[in-house]
């Protein structure tokens, strides 16, 4: 079927869960009230189940990989690609869902949903080579052979934050490797994964191929942790959570993929070429999703001789920004996700300034319904207060003098945090040694954006364990068997 054909009106989705092939409400009958971050308003009653229906999940995502699996690398490519066709006829009513329930601005919105494109589209092409190798035995009459095969049921547990692409990069790499998913959303963007599970469907996945359950986060991971059917759960979250899953996964050895966050460090060095535009794009990926990504520029080190001018341009940028529902034309700027995560960013720039940082704009609820913070800069941030020890998740932006490349290394490798750092310069020799020095699983250097699917996505410390995407994203959803076969005729 053509791209064309599969275009549908939004009104004509079922927003329900998706288990064994069949779009089903809760077992218990319940429901979560979804709200738009942006008016405060209710969107409509999503389904929100318990442990049984994370089983019911596990029950068709077992039955179904046998089949699964058996298929071809090809024929699982097919899949993935026709998802994807789907999913670029339908990218325009597809990002209105995504920015009704998570409040990022539209063009944003419709960028992530064509980054699934992308994902679905490599990890499609990567799975056909996921080449298995002969190991030269040491008698002449015996074969080694090493075999890639599927590890089983996958179940994901998935933050608000990117409600499609937390998703869609385990859920490409898992198919094509030949697993089965049972795939738990947040409950506060529940429809964009139901809607990449309807794109799987309308891709040719076989029924129980993908599920995706949503509810009561304690119960469901439970029941995934307790099933020994279940033999991976990559989950995206919080760091206290994560310690939580991996106290649970000991018991049935299940294994984890584990992004856990971060508190991302911005070097800025005295050699930059244009400290203004640096700038303006610092604000600008400051506040993409209201500050609200895990890779998000976060503690921003400039050192003393660039530091004034560097401040006036990003107040002057941050002061500029429109802030607005994402469904606004020109917003740059939306809500935070809930009136809980607002408070803690109030609470986060609050006592940073009063143990004796200087707020320089923002710093404000805007007066209107939703749930808005100003984009925000506090500068004089030392080391030890609140928004450098912690990853804010909102729109505000810290920043700290530093004097000497050893002492911005020390600061930036300090804390538990280890998922992406950032560097500006212009000295390759700087580039070079201090993307060596620091503590953590991506390093961008002169780049806003260190993650793509054939590269490596993952932290070092506390910010996780394993990596998504690239190569090395496909096998970790993948075993390694050897063969081993004697008396061979010559």
């Amino acid at each position: 079927m053509s791209a064309d054909t599969n275009t549908v009106k939004q009104s004509d989705w079922e927003t329900k869960q998706l288990i064994g092939g069949e779009w089903v409400g809760a077992a218990a009958g319940t429901t979560w009230d979804l709200i738009d971050p942006g008016s405060e308003s209710l969107i409509e009653q999503v389904p929100y189940g318990d442990a049984a229906d994370a089983l019911a999940a596990i029950d068709a995502a077992a039955a179904a990989f046998p089949a699964w699996a058996a298929k071809t690398a090809y024929q699982r490519a097919e899949v993935l690609e026709g998802a994807a066709a789907w999913i670029s006829a339908n990218a325009d009513a597809l990002a209105r869902v995504t920015t009704e329930e998570s409040g990022k601005p539209l063009g944003d919105s419709k960028g992530e949903w064509l980054s699934a494109v992308t994902y679905l589209t490599w990890f499609a092409a990567e799975g056909v080579r996921a080449y298995g190798r002969t190991v030269p035995p040491r008698a002449p009459n015996r074969r080694i052979l090493v075999t890639p095969q599927p590890l089983g049921v996958v179940g994901t547990i998935t933050a608000w934050n990117f409600p499609v692409y937390n998703i869609v990069r385990t859920w490409a790499a898992a198919l094509a490797a030949g697993n089965t998913v049972v795939g738990r959303p947040s409950e506060f963007t529940p429809r964009s994964a139901f809607l990449l599970g309807r794109a799987l469907v309308e891709g040719g996945a076989p029924a129980g191929v993908i599920n995706v359950v949503n509810g009561d986060p304690a119960g469901m991971a439970q029941a995934m942790l307790d099933d020994p059917r279940l033999r991976k759960l990559a989950f995206t979250g919080s760091v206290r959570v994560g310690k939580l899953l991996m106290d649970g996964a000991s018991r049935t050895l299940t294994r984890l993929a584990l992004e856990l966050g971060g508190n991302a460090p911005v070097i800025v060095c005295p050699d930059v070429k244009d400290v203004t535009r640096l700038a303006r794009l610092a604000a600008r990926f400051k506040v993409r999703n209201a500050g609200q990504v895990c890779i998000a520029p976060q503690r921003f080190y400039v050192h003393d001789a660039i530091a004034e001018p560097f401040q006036d341009a990003v107040v002057t940028a941050m002061e500029g920004m429109k802030v607005g529902h994402g469904l606004d034309e020109g917003v740059a700027v939306g809500p935070l996700i809930n009136a809980r995560q607002r408070e803690r960013v109030e609470e986060l720039v609050g006592s940073t300034v009063a143990a004796g940082a200087r707020l320089l704009t923002g710093g404000t609820r805007p007066d209107r319904p939703g749930y808005f913070y100003a984009p925000t800069v506090v500068s004089d941030v030392a080391q030890g207060m609140p928004l450098d020890e912690q990853e804010v998740f909102g729109p505000v932006m810290p920043i700290a003098r530093y004097d000497s490349a050893d002492e911005v290394i020390a600061r930036a490798n300090a804390g538990e945090h280890g998922l992406a750092a950032y560097l500006f310069t212009s000295d390759l020799n700087t580039a070079l040694v201090m993307s060596e020095r620091l503590e953590f699983g991506m390093v961008a250097v002169n780049d806003w954006m260190p993650v793509t699917a054939e590269a490596p996505f993952g932290g070092m410390k506390g910010s996780g364990i394993g990596r998504e995407t690239g190569s090395e994203g496909l096998s970790e959803y993948m075993e390694s068997k050897a063969v081993y076969i004697g008396g061979v005729q010559l």
